[in-house]
């Protein structure tokens, strides 16, 4: 994001610190969906959880020798458990997944929270809009029409049509968060080869977000 033109809360969102605990979050709540259907041992569960940490600097730097990176993600966190005395639960960390189960997924949850910033925006803005139009309710202005003056309108007229768009907008901006708050943890090239369906649902439900539709995409 352009830092002089993003809001700190915005920004805070999209940086690369909280881009990596999303991933690291993913990657959690796998490993605790898949321990609780017996895939991973319970030990190693919660031992990720316990001590599985992530530094953006140390994923950028171990991406410069690796090339990739969820691979330097993931070696990051492995050095943390192994700080941590617990490195033999490493090889559970990742357990049947692949690149994108991590990354779209992290990015729904990404994209969860920035749109919850931007409605509670929406309705502030909403709220001001409404307050103002009954504030100019009787201010009388010049209506327009085809670029020349016209009947006379009120400002606060004028401020209930921009309040009732606003309505309307947060309406279809809440619907369209609503349908891309999707995961998607079935494997490499999403087939489930190594990770079931029941396991994505698990682990979709613990990030709060949909499981994909699992049924083949023609009739």
């Amino acid at each position: 994001m352009i830092a002089r033109y993003t809001r700190p809360e915005m920004g805070r969102i999209w940086s690369d610190e909280n881009k990596f605990q999303m991933w690291l979050e993913v990657e959690l709540a796998a490993s605790e969906a898949l321990a609780e259907i017996g895939e991973v041992p319970a030990e190693a569960a919660a031992a990720l959880r316990q001590h599985a940490r992530v530094d953006a600097a140390r994923v950028h730097a171990i991406e410069r020798d690796v090339r990739h990176d969820v691979i330097a993600f993931t070696t990051a966190v492995a050095e943390s458990m192994a700080a941590a005395n617990v490195a033999e639960h490493s090889r559970w960390f990742h357990y049947g997944m692949t690149s994108n189960d991590v990354v779209d997924t992290a990015q729904a949850l990404q994209i969860k929270t920035a749109s919850a910033l931007i409605v509670k925006e929406l309705a502030a803005l909403a709220e001001i809009l409404k307050r103002r139009a009954h504030e100019f309710k009787h201010a009388v202005q010049i209506g327009r029409t085809h670029g020349m003056h016209a009947e006379p309108i009120t400002f606060g007229w004028k401020l209930a049509l921009w309040y009732d768009e606003i309505r309307r907008n947060l309406r279809r901006f809440e619907s369209a968060a609503e349908d891309i708050r999707v995961g998607k943890i079935s494997g490499a090239v999403g087939v489930f080869a190594h990770i079931g369906p029941q396991a994505e649902a698990r682990i979709c439900e613990r990030l709060g977000t949909f499981m994909r539709p699992t049924s083949p995409p023609w009739p």
